[in-house]
């Protein structure tokens, strides 16, 4: 309990000393940023701390995190007295006090309900978490950065660590164990993001109103002495509720597998004859194919849940079946993986929120860089780059959408000030030129270390996407977001572009497709030894028997793609209407608010670039994948869906906010029951599945936030081990070597000390091969197992390792010959099973 207090008064404090910053970069803001300031202080803090230490200026430890909050502050300071001093961000505090209550009980609920689902099920254990709390705690032992990599002794990282360095900053600064961070910093993200989602929806609406009180010119406010903050209570109060919905959709709504495993469960639409149509046999999902063997309020398969994150089947030509990762953020929280991609959402937001700004106008001004002149001011243009090499710090896919999101706002905000010209292209390659540039600079000693294991793009030829299975996966947040569009188009009366928008719709996937072909074709070309395997594996002998077999499948699979195609034709059509993206037209200055305080375009035309840009994310992956290790689209699924996702949920939240606003009648009445049962539909899942992950919160007695407290319970040697070692001086360990997703490298991932070689498997993902790992897994092996100790002596100084461990895994994964261990090295740890020898 006293470290959760810790990290919130934290990072409640955190915030306010940021929110001077913040007020001065967001001025198109409602809330002035102060939902973001969290977030944007961890940012600006954990770039400063990383910096200093990288160039050595700062060491890792409280000095340097001391310095790097030091710049922070300065930030703040200097952002405070170019507007004029404190006395106005106080006093916008002082009138929006409903607003701070709103967002501080949503930020203390939303880490308080995390904390407490990982309390009653901690452990860092299974999946990706041994990994993520291995790099916590090297991070925490390292002393300067590059941070040491915990399972390749003498590397640093090589992985996208930003989100991993800002767990070990709070766990340093609150006297924190890496075990204990791990699980305090889950629940924090689901906060972050919580209150970062609800900001942006509350200034989307806030525009909205503004927008429509200037259409309206309403007369009953004094234009003399009345602005929009004294316009009438209710309708600000009813957007404070309102605008909840968007941590609701982006966090808990879940997909609808969760609901159609409980009718499953019930053994609804289940014939009684094989003969009849079977529902679940045409839809295809694995488990919910199978007939349930009993009737129970909620399955009791092993982790029934973790199927929601499969809904996506694909199946080679010959119908072997390809995994496909579809995640989603409540089935993250629910699973407790503290991945990059979990890590980044808050900043995600962020970004997302700096694209508003600058659609809204904010920034607006002049930047002149050698002969190019840039139309936002230097604070704004840093302030892109440093979001944008953040996100590729945090999490590197992240970065392709929020510079598209980023960039085309900036379009948007050229073509409201100046209107549509040819140059308006000119500024916008301009302008991703310098940020991507800046993005890099700013980050440059990140790019140095890192390596990946993608090596470009190749095709999906034979393997789109079923109509119900993207439905399963994205429904609860499409039907909201079909509606809105119907009701922009049919009940606003807005001017849409059918012919222009439907046909680029159109157009993009069939250029899309023919262009995998050509890309295959070329490969087959240049590289036979890559198209060959894969022909040979689908008893295939040329690329044209895999047209001939591949194509049929694109019309099979039709409903995805007309899907997709009523998505991105309805936001292309409507986005191409000139009203909706720039406030320009609706008439003179309003005695509410004046053109200068409005800014730039729409709330609605922001909303439907969100949903263009998530369209264009969940097409993708139809006919392109990221090379990998994995050698399918599993990965790039599980990406650019994920971020699909992040999109659309502010969407359907601000679409289902909007209907709920201005529906009267009998239609409002059908939609709020229409949402009421798709809110029901899509908490089934989040209700059902903590239920089965915590075993009904039945034991709070051994409730806990530390992700180690399960060594402590079934291997109490092994526990002790690792805490004399975590007081232990600094130097590499040797422990047995294993695969992925096992107990292997339990020691270095629990002690933050550097093992000679952790997961093999996952070293090579990271590093884009075996090289650096060279001979060390059978080296490893060497040392345990021979009884020569001139043999074992040259590989321990080689190796440079200092503490051997000899436990009870190392003996049941080699013939340990610990003879030679105990005669020539000192053992300066014994309990139980396991010795700990400290090599001279």
């Amino acid at each position: 309990m006293i470290h959760f207090l810790t990290w919130y008064l934290t990072l409640t404090i955190l915030g306010a000393l940021t929110f001077p910053l913040v007020y001065r970069l967001f001025p198109k803001f409602a809330d002035r940023g102060y939902s973001l300031s969290r977030a944007a202080g961890m940012l600006v803090w954990g770039y400063a701390f990383w910096m200093l230490t990288s160039l050595g200026i700062a060491q890792n430890n409280i000095g340097g995190l001391m310095l790097g909050l030091a710049f922070l502050i300065g930030l703040s300071l200097w952002a405070s007295q170019k507007g004029g001093g404190l006395r106005s961000p106080l006093s916008w505090l002082k009138a929006n006090l409903r607003l701070i209550f709103t967002v501080e009980i949503l930020f203390l609920l939303s880490f308080a309900l995390i904390a407490l689902l990982r309390a009653a099920n901690p452990e860092a254990l299974g999946t990706e978490k041994p990994m993520e709390l291995a790099f916590i705690n090297a991070i925490l032992r390292s002393p300067t950065f590059p941070p040491r990599d915990p399972w390749l002794s003498g590397y640093a990282i090589s992985y996208y660590h930003f989100g991993f360095i800002m767990t070990a900053m709070l766990a340093k600064l609150t006297a924190t164990a890496g075990s204990l961070a791990f699980n305090l910093m889950t629940a924090l993200v689901f906060a972050l993001s919580a209150i970062g989602a609800y900001g942006i929806l509350y200034n989307l609406q806030i525009t909205d109103f503004r927008l429509q009180t200037l259409d309206s010119r309403l007369q009953t406010l004094d234009s003399r002495h009345q602005t929009l903050d004294d316009s009438p209570r209710h309708s600000r109060f009813n957007f404070h509720y309102s605008a909840l919905l968007a941590p609701l959709f982006l966090l808990l709504i879940s997909n609808f597998e969760g609901f159609l495993a409980i009718i499953h469960q019930y053994k609804f639409f289940w014939p009684s004859g094989s003969s009849k149509f079977n529902f679940w046999i045409w839809l295809d999902m694995k488990e919910l194919s199978q007939d349930p063997a009993t009737l129970t309020p909620i399955p009791e398969r092993f982790w029934w849940w973790w199927r929601a994150s499969r809904v996506i089947q694909d199946y080679d030509l010959l119908g072997n079946f390809r995994e496909t990762i579809d995640e989603f953020p409540f089935f993250s929280f629910l699973l407790g993986d503290l991945h990059p991609h979990v890590l980044s959402m808050p900043f995600a937001l962020l970004a997302i929120a700096v694209a508003l700004n600058i659609f809204l106008g904010g920034w607006r001004g002049e930047t002149k860089i050698l002969t190019f002149r840039f139309h936002l001011k230097p604070l704004g243009l840093f302030s892109v780059a440093l979001i944008l090499g953040g996100l590729a710090f945090l999490n590197t896919w992240d970065i392709l959408i929020a510079a598209a999101l980023i960039a085309t706002a900036y379009l948007f905000s050229r073509i409201h000030e100046d209107g549509w010209s040819w140059s308006r292209l000119e500024d916008f390659i301009y302008f991703g030129l310098l940020t991507g540039i800046a993005a890099i600079l700013l980050y440059l000693p990140f790019y140095l270390g890192f390596a990946s294991q993608a090596g470009g793009i190749l095709p999906n030829l034979i393997n789109p996407t079923r109509g119900a299975h993207l439905w399963v996966m994205f429904g609860t947040l499409l039907l909201p977001i079909f509606f809105w569009m119907i009701y922009l188009w049919r009940s606003e009366k807005t001017p849409v572009n059918w012919r222009s928008g439907f046909a680029l719709a159109l157009g993009l996937p069939l250029f899309l497709w023919l262009f995998s072909w050509l890309i295959a074709w070329g490969i087959s070309r240049v590289n036979p030894g890559l198209t060959m395997p894969f022909l040979d594996s689908q008893n295939l002998s040329s690329l044209g028997e895999l047209f001939t077999a591949a194509t049929p499948r694109r019309l099979e699979t039709i409903a995805g793609a007309l899907t997709l195609l009523f998505v991105t034709g309805g936001s292309l059509s409507l986005l191409w209407n000139p009203h909706l993206s720039s406030a320009r037209g609706r008439g003179t200055d309003s005695p509410l608010v004046s053109r200068e305080e409005l800014g730039g375009g729409s709330s609605a035309s922001f909303i439907l670039l969100l949903i263009l840009l998530g369209s264009l994310l969940v097409l993708a992956p139809e006919y392109f994948y990221l090379r990998d290790n994995f050698g399918t689209r599993m990965n790039t699924i599980f990406k650019f869906y994920y971020q699909a996702w992040l999109l659309w949920s502010l969407a359907a939240a601000y679409g289902a906010a909007s209907l709920l606003q201005k529906l009267r009648g009998g239609w409002d009445r059908v939609h709020r029951i229409g949402l009421a049962l798709l809110l029901i539909a899509g908490l089934i899942y989040p209700v059902f599945g903590v239920i089965s992950k915590t075993d009904s919160f039945s034991s709070p007695a051994d409730w806990t936030l530390d992700g180690a407290a399960h060594i402590t319970r079934s291997n109490p040697d092994e526990a002790a081990a690792i805490a004399w070692l975590q007081s232990a001086p600094d130097g590499i360990v040797l422990e047995a070597v294993g695969g992925s997703y096992t107990g292997y490298a339990r020691i270095s991932t629990n002690s933050g000390l550097p093992t000679l070689l952790g997961w093999p498997g996952h070293e090579a993902q990271w590093r884009g091969g075996y090289a650096e790992m060279g001979s060390r897994q059978k080296d490893i092996e060497m040392i345990y197992t021979t009884s020569d100790w001139d043999t074992t002596k040259a590989f321990l100084d080689h190796y440079q390792v200092r503490y051997v461990v000899v436990g009870l895994l190392e003996k049941s994964t080699y013939h340990v010959d610990e003879t030679k261990f105990q005669h020539f090295l000192e053992p300066v740890f014994s309990q139980g099973a396991t010795t700990i020898y400290l090599v001279p």
